[in-house]
């Protein structure tokens, strides 16, 4: 036993150096230098050992298999709320919630009529309410922010496998991979608005839609899986433009996943196949930065799958942030396989000395030609 305290000491010494000694030598920015950095990747979270304090051997042994739920497996969806990182892990079917303020790590308790199934995409509002998309469920199942059961959305078999949603005003868009559609509810009704979408290949259709996002003007981006792009369409929900095409070149997507737009009209895409997540301008289509890639390195992703992006808890990873880097908001990818869980880059300006050369192998992904601002 004394062995191992000292074993556990002597890691718990070299992580708390690691982690701060020599930051600008492991700092992992995108793009890499000599251009001025964009993103910096800040930390990644596996369970509640990388975000509360670390357990002793003896309690570490005690708790034994209960330290299984402290752990993401397979995360799929992510959302936020201030102070709370909520994400949609496919191997549990459950919802974790990462406390950020109490440094806790739990997931929601199975609830008679708001138990989940098979959960797959997720929305939380400004106010904490919780809407997730339940494949096997073939509805929409709603949380308060109390995390108790609110109400269902997909009444008389209407939905066929919703996989992901999205809440703007009154309304509440889900996305469906069977019906090739989208389906427009009202919030306080159910009732069906509208559908966008139907089964092919031309501008205005679909094919197994995979995630949706509502932008600040409500403008709703839809990643089209199987026509290998990303579909805009507006809010009288027509269409306006598609990002990307089939291939293996800057632009293009070979399994596109999911997908967040910054206040900035900067959208990012997910792709699982390339294994990083491509920047666009929403309003001109063009590339601006990609970052990630395979591997298990710092950075680095394995099947990515789910994205978010986060103003309101920068302030919780300042700590990570390289001193002549001006955090803005933290972005969340999370991968279904590999080390590393849940990823967390920052985005922000660069307020150092100019980059006079050197190399960064897990920024070397990053595209020279970007204009993110």
């Amino acid at each position: 036993m004394k062995r191992v305290l000292l074993l556990v000491l002597n890691l718990v010494l070299f992580i708390g150096c690691a982690k701060y000694e020599n930051v600008d030598d492991t700092v992992v920015f995108y793009p890499a230098p000599p251009q001025q950095p964009k993103l910096q990747f800040l930390l990644t979270i596996n369970g509640e050992d990388d975000i509360g304090e670390p357990l002793s051997a003896l309690q570490d042994f005690l708790v034994g298999d209960d330290r299984l739920v402290k752990k993401l497996e397979r995360p799929y969806d992510i959302h936020s709320s201030p102070g709370k990182i909520y994400v949609l892990d496919k191997k549990f079917n459950k919802l974790f919630m990462i406390d950020l303020a109490k440094r806790k790590l739990s997931y929601l308790e199975d609830q008679r009529l708001g138990k989940l199934t098979k959960p797959s995409g997720i929305w939380v509002t400004e106010d904490d309410i919780k809407y997730i998309a339940d494949m096997k469920r073939k509805q929409i199942v709603v949380f308060d922010a109390d995390n108790e059961y609110l109400r269902t959305y997909g009444k008389d078999d209407i939905l066929g496998k919703p996989v992901d949603v999205a809440v703007y005003e009154d309304r509440v868009y889900i996305c469906d991979i069977d019906k090739h559609q989208i389906f427009v509810l009202d919030k306080g009704s159910g009732r069906l608005l509208a559908t966008i979408g139907t089964a092919g290949k031309r501008d205005e259709q679909l094919y197994k839609p995979s995630h949706i996002n509502i932008d600040k003007v409500g403008n709703i981006y839809v990643t089209d899986a199987f026509n290998f792009k990303v579909k805009k369409f507006d809010q009288n929900f027509k269409f306006v433009k598609s990002y990307g095409f089939h291939g293996d070149s800057v632009g293009a997507f070979a399994r596109p996943k999911g997908l967040a737009v910054d206040r900035d009209n900067h959208m990012y895409v997910v792709d699982s196949a390339f294994e990083n997540v491509q920047i666009f301008d929403a309003e001109t289509s063009r590339i601006l930065l990609f970052f990630g890639g395979g591997g298990a390195g710092p950075g680095k992703m394995y099947l990515p799958a789910g994205i978010h992006i986060d103003y309101a808890n920068a302030d919780y990873f300042k700590n990570y942030v390289d001193k002549d880097f001006a955090l803005e908001y933290v972005v969340y990818v999370g991968n279904m396989y590999g080390s590393n869980k849940l990823n967390v880059y920052g985005f922000g300006k660069w307020n150092g000395p100019s980059f006079s050369g050197g190399s960064n192998k897990a920024g070397d992904n990053s595209n020279g030609n970007n204009e993110a601002k």
